[in-house]
């Protein structure tokens, strides 16, 4: 596929796009307190089976608190958040939501006054 068309990047290439968008768009609004904050994705969360077993839903995202030398890290869960959707807005809005609420557990404000756009869209 040439570069230029739109199947020339996978599913998952486009998702982690998405949570670089809203981590680009959270780092404008609130610059230094954003400083060194690694956004990340992974497929799925790492206690999945358990949480299925126990009959809790998955988590579309963490927030790992930094320490020791490592920075903090917000990390979306690709798999869950795309089952919590049906149309590529959704997924962006969606993907966005995740990014802002977790962004702003660590900040330690409510998420609306971290993005003005945000409205939590799932539970």
């Amino acid at each position: 596929m040439l570069p230029n068309l739109p199947g020339f990047r996978t599913r998952s290439e486009r998702f982690d796009d998405m949570v670089l968008d809203s981590a680009e768009r959270l780092q404008d609004m609130w610059g230094k307190q954003l400083d060194g904050v690694l956004f990340a994705v992974d497929e799925i969360p790492p206690n999945l089976e358990q949480l299925v077993a126990t009959g809790n839903p998955a988590p579309m995202g963490s927030y790992t608190p930094g320490g020791r030398g490592e920075p903090p890290m917000i990390t979306v869960y690709r798999r869950v958040v795309e089952q919590g959707s049906n149309t590529k807005e959704e997924l962006q809005d969606l993907v966005h939501d995740v990014v802002v609420e977790y962004t702003a557990e660590m900040l330690g404000v409510p998420p609306e006054t971290l993005d003005p756009v945000y409205r939590r869209r799932y539970q």
